[in-house]
């Protein structure tokens, strides 16, 4: 009995203290609240002057140099399949070679792969038909462009300027199946 009137003692004083709790744990979600919003303010503030969107001015384009007539070009020399038995084995190789030329020698390539089509084919041939098996299998192909771009300059020549008038020959497909097969 005695511990039931302390406790009935201890109750009024009890309400007090969680009314003193609850309201300290409102006085904590407010200050919480308030430094939230001070926090996303200066955020915001933060971002504004320092992300804002810069001014852009028109310049001059760059990278235009290659235009008009000293734009490269490229124009297929041939798209065909070559024989090569230097192994021993038949082997048959699919090749795709283009020429990378300026705008201003267009024409006259084209007038030139025009009329000798026959001669260039040939040419281009026998380099394949005398390769190497190891320069056809290059991964790079170094060896047969360097042969190919100087067959090639010589049947072109050079324009007025003395400048060879292919820039680069270009092979993107060399692929070689074995015919005997």
């Amino acid at each position: 009995m005695a511990d039931e009137e302390t406790n009935a003692a201890e109750t009024p004083e009890g309400t007090e203290e969680s009314t003193e709790k609850s309201g300290g744990g409102l006085k904590m979600i407010i200050i919480i609240a308030v430094i939230m919003i001070v926090e996303g303010a200066g955020l915001y503030l933060i971002i504004t002057k320092l992300g804002g969107p810069k001014s852009v001015e028109a310049g001059e384009l760059i990278g235009l140099e290659d235009t008009g007539d000293e734009a490269p070009v490229e124009v297929e020399l041939l798209k065909e399949r070559f024989q090569n038995m230097q192994t021993g084995r038949v082997w048959e190789w699919r090749v795709e070679i283009f020429l990378r030329v300026r705008q201003k020698n267009l024409a006259e390539i084209t007038r030139l792969q025009e009329r000798d089509a026959a001669t260039l084919k040939e040419g281009v041939a026998l380099i394949f038909r005398r390769a190497h098996d190891r320069h056809l299998r290059e991964p790079d192909l170094a060896t047969i462009t360097r042969q190919v771009t100087s067959y090639l300059n010589d049947q072109f020549g050079v324009d007025p300027d003395g400048i060879p008038l292919i820039d680069r020959v270009i092979i993107p497909e060399c692929k070689g199946f074995p015919a005997d097969s």
